[in-house]
């Protein structure tokens, strides 16, 4: 069977270990969401990519919840001692080099697929990896507020990352621009992965800055649109709460109920111009998606089995949408 996976960071990661887990030996590509990728320090750096690879590898530290295992910080005491900015972004040093050798291969002319892959060769995922794009695209959050020294609060756009990370996604956002997504391109393998697929699943990834970024792709929209195969979504959301991240932070920017009915019905019917068939809900939640055929089941990510249990039933499900 071929499966096709739109994912984030953390939630996607573990998401695909709960896939592989459930169909070994199928061909699994997932599509992961590039817009929080961010240049500090003079590097490259993939975070959601780079989650999905470690997870995968089972070289990831499971209590931070991203990053490698046993990692040191040298580098970046030594960075803070110099007074190099930013300091709010910490980059370990097993970490450094793995965007030592994106940036130089970027550097080189090779696109970003070429250099995932390359990474991949060595921490041998199980899954073919794929980023939504080669062409940069970079999310940023519209807020109010002073920085130091200033009098007054004033609206200015920063990256998604120093909104994430350096401000805990604390400023109320008022808008997300996905810089550069209207004229990007898919990825190669990125719309064959779609077209192909015998079903396409949505990790329980953040809808806006996860799987929403993806989705701006307009190709990538127009591929889950067409393509024969089922599209199932995983709803990230669990008694009105995000299972993992801030999703809460950002669904009110764009009009989203922080519910899994909310996130269902911005996604949409696909026969109503949406991109979905089926939509997975927690076990205690209920949704209405006019058009789309919800099923709940329980959706704590607690180890691989619990997750590959709800991969099977995604694919049940995706087997009666499909018919």
């Amino acid at each position: 069977m071929r499966i096709a996976v739109l994912a984030g960071g953390i939630g996607g990661a573990r998401f695909l270990r709960g896939v592989r887990t459930a169909c070994p030996g199928d061909d699994i590509t997932a599509i992961v969401n590039t817009g929080d990728d961010v240049t500090l320090h003079g590097l490259r750096i993939c975070p959601d990519l780079d989650s999905v690879m470690y997870t995968l590898a089972s070289v990831h530290d499971e209590q931070r919840g991203w990053g490698r295992r046993g990692e040191t910080w040298r580098i970046r005491d030594e960075l803070t001692t110099y007074g190099a900015q930013p300091t709010w972004f910490a980059l370990g040093d097993l970490d450094i080099a793995t965007h030592l050798v994106r940036t130089r291969m970027l550097d080189a002319g090779y696109p970003l697929s070429d250099v995932t892959a390359a990474l991949c060769r060595r921490w041998e995922p199980g899954v073919r990896l794929l980023p939504m794009s080669d062409d940069r695209v970079e999310t940023h959050v519209v807020v109010d507020y002073a920085e130091e020294g200033e009098p007054e609060p004033r609206r200015r756009a920063v990256h998604f990352q120093e909104w994430w990370v350096r401000h805990r996604a604390q400023l109320p956002a008022q808008a997300f621009v996905q810089v550069g997504v209207d004229d990007a391109q898919p990825a190669p393998g990125v719309l064959d992965a779609i077209t192909t697929a015998d079903v396409v699943l949505f990790a329980p990834s953040n809808p806006v800055v996860s799987i929403g970024t993806i989705l701006g792709l307009p190709e990538i929209r127009e591929a889950l649109t067409a393509t024969p195969a089922p599209v199932v979504g995983l709803s990230p959301i669990v008694s009105d709460k995000p299972v993992r991240g801030m999703a809460d932070a950002c669904l009110p920017a764009i009009g989203v109920p922080v519910s899994a009915e909310g996130v269902g019905r911005h996604y949409g019917a696909r026969s109503q111009g949406g991109v979905l068939d089926g939509w997975l809900v927690h076990a205690t939640d209920r949704a209405d998606v006019p058009g789309v055929e919800v099923r709940a089941t329980p959706l704590l990510m607690t180890d691989d089995e619990a997750t590959a249990a709800m991969v099977h039933v995604a694919l049940d499900l995706a087997k009666v949408v499909g018919q």
